[in-house]
């Protein structure tokens, strides 16, 4: 049986010291060193053996706050852990406070396509790091190969030609998608950042900012239909995160999906990513082809649709662990009084224990989040160099061959 966990860190704007990242933001050096100081603590926290961050603006800056982790590790093991002169040294205790560094750990970074290091004007992107190392070279989705069309059909009574559509051609951010080796098996995991729900607004030509920037002329209207813009994007790209999930499943390869999906579990962009879940009896249902009244699936249909459905669906590893324990709340961010979880980790079927299909389980379900402050209240002590999300782990198993022969007998 192999153990690992594996985590989701949104790290609020990772960049180097007096870089401009968005507009009149930017860190000090002294600020730099706090933040660094605070994520390299927090990694150690972790323990992580995988771990999928977001807001990188710059590579180095994260080989930065690793480095220092791992330093941090050497000294604490240093000054904890036995060496082999003492008699002492293999009781389980030492074992279980020795700290893992990520030395040997490889990285994977995925720039944002559309940062062209303009200051004032960055755009942050993907990456992951994995003490497992990499099973094969890591795959950056971002730039679509050919534009996205979403048709809508037309309402009753008007013609095709009225229907409209949607079209994209590049993602606000990039998905990294890396296959990482685990015992026998080899994972595949996707790291995401999906459109915010910040309002995306036009600024005319000639124009220096958008209409419904102008707050002192307050467009209620045209504000909300930048919110309607965001969210039709963040579903555009769960609908493209779905396709490469589902393309991972039909080839059998079991799949985990992390990041910031901006959304709750329950919002749709989620619930497209996850997959629908099946209906509880097809048998109430109409035939897709019904004739008549008595036109509904049979019990076989029904068994053959269940399983189809299940097979290509993900499931919310803090849901599962919700399920199994007392804690009946976890949250990622906190803003104008709303605590809910928009990091997410969704795992396929193949690490659920009753699933035939099933690999290994989640053991448990971690949150880092007492550094959350709801930033909105008056008289919040918000620090803006600590990350405005929490970090999420699932701590998982996988049987190796004879356990799950075991299981199956």
């Amino acid at each position: 049986m192999t153990r690992f966990t594996i985590a989701s860190f949104n790290v609020k704007n990772l960049i180097g010291p007096d870089k401009e990242y968005y507009q009149f933001q930017q860190y000090t050096p002294e600020e730099y060193a706090w933040k660094e100081d605070w994520m390299a603590d927090q990694l150690l926290s972790m323990d992580a053996d995988i771990v999928c961050f977001q807001e990188i603006f710059e590579e180095e800056a994260l080989g930065a706050v690793i480095a220092e982790a791992n330093s941090r590790a050497s000294t604490l093991n240093a000054a904890t852990i036995p060496d082999k002169s003492k008699r002492y040294h293999r009781r389980v205790i030492f074992r279980k406070l020795a700290v893992e560094s990520y030395e040997n750990a490889e990285l994977a970074f995925a720039p944002n396509a559309a940062d062209e290091g303009i200051a004032g004007q960055r755009r942050p992107g993907v990456a992951v790091l994995s003490r497992l190392g990499f099973a094969e070279p890591p795959v950056v989705l971002q730039d679509l190969p050919e534009p996205l069309e979403i048709p809508f059909a037309p309402l009753r009574g008007l013609d095709a030609s009225e229907a409209g559509f949607f079209r994209i051609k590049r993602l606000s951010r990039p998905i990294l998608k890396v296959k990482v080796p685990v015992g026998e098996q080899v994972i595949t995991v996707f790291n995401c950042h999906l459109k915010s729900k910040l309002g995306e607004y036009i600024r005319p030509k000639g124009a220096a900012f958008a209409p419904e920037e102008d707050l002192p002329n307050y467009d209620a209207v045209g504000r909300a239909l930048g919110s309607l813009r965001s969210a039709t994007r963040r579903m555009a790209e769960a609908w493209v995160l779905r396709r490469e999930i589902v393309a991972e499943l039909k080839a059998g390869n079991p799949v985990m999906v992390l990041g910031d999906f901006n959304d709750g579990e329950h919002a749709v962009s989620s619930e497209i990513i996850a997959g629908e879940a099946p209906f509880k009896n097809y048998q109430w249902m109409l035939r897709h082809d019904a004739e008549n009244y008595g036109d509904r699936y049979s019990v076989e249909e029904h068994e053959e649709i269940t399983a189809q459905v299940e097979a290509l669906r993900l499931h919310s590893a803090e849901k599962l662990f919700v399920r199994q324990s007392l804690r009946d709340m976890v949250y990622t961010s906190a803003f104008g009084g709303v605590y809910e979880s928009i990091d997410q980790i969704f795992l396929s079927q193949h690490f659920l224990p009753e699933s035939k299909s099933s690999l290994g389980e989640m053991e448990y379900f971690s949150v880092f989040n007492d550094h959350i402050t709801d930033g909105s209240h008056a008289e919040a002590p918000y620090n803006k160099l600590a990350s405005d999300h929490g970090q999420i782990i699932a701590h998982m198993h996988i049987k190796d061959g004879e356990d799950r022969a075991e299981s199956k007998g």
